[in-house]
């Protein structure tokens, strides 16, 4: 069997950084955060995610993390790609600055990687970390093809439908604090 991961970086980003606004007391609850938009500051280990979605010992086809395009002079896509995941950016909408393309774009990836590279005879898997229900005709594609999915999220953001359609659900919850990086000084 051969993983071939996707990773929504917003989607993981964003839904950790709500789990630290209830965690430092700006919410009460992962709701309030949700209903009030409430986050804080909080960043991942982009080592410690691979880790995660690509245990040692397993053969990992591809690792790809999909995200929106970073300002010239941040660092943050190169501590990606030496964490071993390839990176796809795309442009934020010049009008909105609301990111485009990212779950069009994964979905489409990960459709092309299915005919391309995986062998549903091997047991080959995608795993897909995020939660949008935008990724469910995706993941029922592969299934129609024999191919199995696990999704990886944070509980409070995956969509039901999309963790009931999943062959696995794995969730980023008690995972929390392994992953999340120390601040820098």
């Amino acid at each position: 069997m051969t993983l071939y991961v996707y990773v929504d970086n917003s989607n993981i980003w964003i839904e950790g950084q709500r789990i630290q606004a209830v965690r430092s007391g700006k919410a009460c609850d992962i709701r309030t955060a949700l209903e009030q938009k409430l986050y804080a500051h909080w960043t991942y280990d982009f080592g410690r995610l691979y880790d995660l979605l690509c245990p040692a010992g397993q053969a990992v086809g591809r690792s790809i993390l999909f995200g929106s395009r970073p300002p010239e002079n941040d660092s943050i896509w190169q501590k990606v790609r030496d964490a071993d995941f390839e990176v796809e950016t795309f442009d934020r909408s010049t009008f909105t600055n609301r990111e485009k393309q990212v779950d069009i774009g994964l979905s489409t990836k990960m459709l092309d990687d299915s005919y391309e590279y995986m062998n549903p005879a091997n047991g080959d898997m995608a795993v897909l970390a995020a939660g949008d229900a935008d990724f469910l005709p995706a993941t029922q594609s592969l299934q129609r093809r024999g191919l199995k999915v696990r999704v990886v999220s944070w509980s409070h953001a995956v969509s039901h439908k999309l963790r009931d359609t999943a062959d696995e659900f794995v969730a980023l919850d008690p995972h929390f604090d392994h992953l999340s990086r120390a601040p820098e000084h």
